[in-house]
């Protein structure tokens, strides 16, 4: 054999010996590339540097704690509770408690107003806000007055379930102000149409 062919044969047995240089890739980075951790923080900090200390005289604001609002609306939107750290607050729709363009109540509506009464006993609130709404349509003047006969309507059956003459009342009709959702849509105006009852949560 000719030193070229010998030469020839030694390399191609070389090559099998190492293996196919096939390229293979990891299943995946455990981290996106470039936000693997590093020993050190990126930035060092001056505990020292005036930028971070308050300057003479100042004083930090007083702690307090932030008012958490939890909202619960039942699955057909009739009824929605709104619960903070000081008040709870229940929004009828006026489907469930009143006919159209009425103030009379209906027998379902007065079962969810004693469910409410119960709440407030719960609560032993002593104040108590009932406040009715409408939609914007029709007019302003008729939708003010449709919303406070609303509320009284609601009140005269919380009088009765609670019978507790340290109860005070506050009941205003408010018509088309203070909407919760868009007019524009008939979904919108009938969350618009509403009576809330709110009162304080008990401290203990």
């Amino acid at each position: 054999m000719t030193h070229n062919r010998l030469l020839l044969i030694a390399t191609v047995a070389a090559l099998l010996a190492v293996g196919p240089g096939v390229a293979h890739a990891d299943d995946g980075p455990s981290v996106p590339p470039g936000t693997e951790a590093t020993p050190s923080a990126p930035v060092e900090l001056d505990p020292n540097d005036p930028d971070l200390k308050l300057p003479d005289g100042a004083t930090l604001a007083e702690p307090k704690v932030l008012d958490i609002k939890q909202v619960v609306e039942d699955q057909s939107g009739d009824e929605r509770r709104e619960d903070t750290n000081s008040d709870v607050k229940f929004a009828l729709q006026a489907e469930v408690l009143f006919g159209k363009d009425s103030a009379k109540l209906g027998g379902e509506a007065k079962s969810r107003i004693a469910a409410i009464a119960d709440e407030i006993k719960t609560q032993n609130a002593t104040k108590i806000r009932v406040f009715g709404f409408t939609d914007n349509l029709g007019s302003s003047a008729h939708g003010d007055v449709l919303s406070r006969r609303r509320a009284n309507a609601v009140h005269g059956v919380l009088v009765k379930e609670l019978s507790d003459s340290n109860v005070t009342y506050e009941v205003r009709g408010y018509g088309e102000q203070y909407p919760i959702a868009d007019n524009s849509t008939e979904a919108g105006r009938k969350k618009n149409r509403r009576v809330e009852i709110s009162f304080p949560r008990s401290e203990g």
